[in-house]
């Protein structure tokens, strides 16, 4: 497997790459001015905020990780796919004067259909008691170390205690048996048993 992740440039930069892709190597090799073909990117010691550089000018980049895994393939004759990587970040590179991103992951996904992707597919993390959470990790670590645990302390709707009512299950009422009609109407066989009951 390889290792990729995805490069979202502004239009005006992707303009000029795929320019540069275009030109042959013997047509780059020739040019007047070399700096027009370079790129380099650079990144700073937190790993996330960096540099990318085109020619003379520089953009800065943000390295984030996506919402959800993306599968790249390549294929050699349009027939057979190979998969080769899975890729889960992506560097953006953004105009001078545009906000760097919040966070170290990117909200949305690569297609318009994945937009804001983590608040609208995927579930959201419990909201939970913290003071509950250490008392079941104690009461488990308790159980683990072969000690018992109290009983009476059960944790029934956020409150403490053994006094807890337990509500009685409500039951439907036992319904007589009725024989059903078949479907072409006629009455339903009767048993002997049920003929000297009448």
């Amino acid at each position: 497997m390889e290792e990729q992740f995805i490069l979202r440039v502004p239009p005006s930069v992707a303009e000029r790459i795929k320019r540069l892709m275009n030109e042959s190597a013997a047509a780059s090799s020739s040019s007047s001015n070399p700096d027009d073909t370079s790129l380099d990117l650079s990144f700073s010691e937190d790993g996330r905020n960096g540099t990318f550089m085109i020619g003379n000018e520089s953009f800065p980049a943000s390295l984030l990780d996506l919402p959800a895994v993306v599968e790249s393939y390549k294929t050699y004759d349009d027939s057979v796919l190979i998969k080769t990587a899975d890729i889960g970040q992506m560097i953006m590179v953004r105009e001078e004067n545009d906000p760097a991103p919040e966070g170290v992951e990117y909200k949305h996904g690569l297609t318009p259909p994945m937009r804001d992707a983590r608040r609208r597919r995927f579930r959201r993390e419990p909201d939970l008691n913290a003071e509950l959470v250490n008392q079941v990790e104690k009461h488990l670590i308790n159980i683990m170390h072969g000690v018992s645990v109290n009983q009476n302390a059960s944790v029934i709707g956020g409150e403490e205690g053994g006094d807890s009512k337990k509500h009685p299950v409500a039951r439907a009422p036992k319904q007589p048996d009725v024989q059903e009609p078949t479907a072409n109407g006629e009455e339903p066989e009767r048993s002997d048993l049920e003929e000297s009951e009448n």
